[in-house]
């Protein structure tokens, strides 16, 4: 039988590359995103490639009241999944942030609470379990060092690799496998039109990053690679120039 993978956020760029990439891999897929029947061309044109099972599952990643029933609604409508990827984000107006209060809590909320939240519940639900299961987090290389350009983002993303951090050491004594994915730049929605963008990698390149490095049990990603070494000279930058500089 083949496995299940849970994709949260799956209206995403990043997203419907991973979809097409676990199909073809022979993954049956259930897709949880806000307005989820937009998807139903995609699912259906994956079902026709790759004659998988693809299950709509209607998602709000700030519905946190509704997290908990989510892992037995999906086990109950399409069956048992054995790996989830939350890949929902949001990054707003990093100008308008600054000032709107609605906007600083849906970029905290959003990028962590909402996250943390469904994935506490999934990784519950994947601890009773008997096969190897999995969970991957797409945080962000903004989370490595706070930036004035999108310190509200960079925060809650920093928030999320810690909570996945403390998430893979809870579980690695058990079946569920816990993966950080730090992607630079990538060519999607959100980031279109933001300025200062350089070495963009495209939705597939990240996704087919994904799924090699899953497949290894690797524990953290920078995707593409060389954004490991970026953020490590970032990193060792001292404070008194790192504030000065225009990030």
């Amino acid at each position: 039988m083949a496995s299940r993978a849970l994709i949260l956020g799956a209206r995403s760029s990043i997203a419907v590359a991973l979809a097409r990439a676990l199909a073809d891999a022979g993954w049956n897929l259930v897709l949880a995103a806000r307005r989820v029947e937009e998807l139903e061309p995609t699912a259906a044109d994956i079902r026709l490639r790759w004659g998988t099972q693809v299950h709509l599952q209607e998602f709000d990643a700030l519905a946190l009241e509704e997290h908990a029933s989510l892992p037995p609604t999906i086990q109950r409508d399409a069956g048992d999944f054995e790996l989830a990827i939350a890949v929902f984000g949001y990054m707003g107006d990093q100008l308008a942030v600054r000032d709107d209060t609605s906007q600083m809590e849906q970029t905290l909320a959003t990028n962590f609470v909402g996250a943390a939240v469904v994935l506490a519940h999934v990784a519950n639900y994947m601890e009773t379990q008997t096969g190897r299961c999995g969970i991957v987090g797409i945080s962000s290389v903004a989370g490595d060092r706070g930036r004035q350009s999108n310190y509200f983002y960079g925060a809650a993303k920093a928030g999320l690799s810690s909570y996945l951090q403390g998430l893979r050491n809870r579980l690695a004594s058990s079946n569920v496998h816990v993966m950080t994915v730090k992607p630079g730049f990538v060519d999607t929605p959100m980031t279109e039109g933001l300025e200062g963008l350089f070495l963009v990698a495209s939705p597939q390149r990240v996704a087919d990053d994904i799924l090699r490095a899953y497949d290894r049990r690797q524990d953290i990603l920078y995707t593409p690679w060389f954004w490991r070494y970026i953020m490590w000279v970032i990193r060792l930058l001292p404070e008194r120039i790192f504030k000065r500089l225009k990030l």
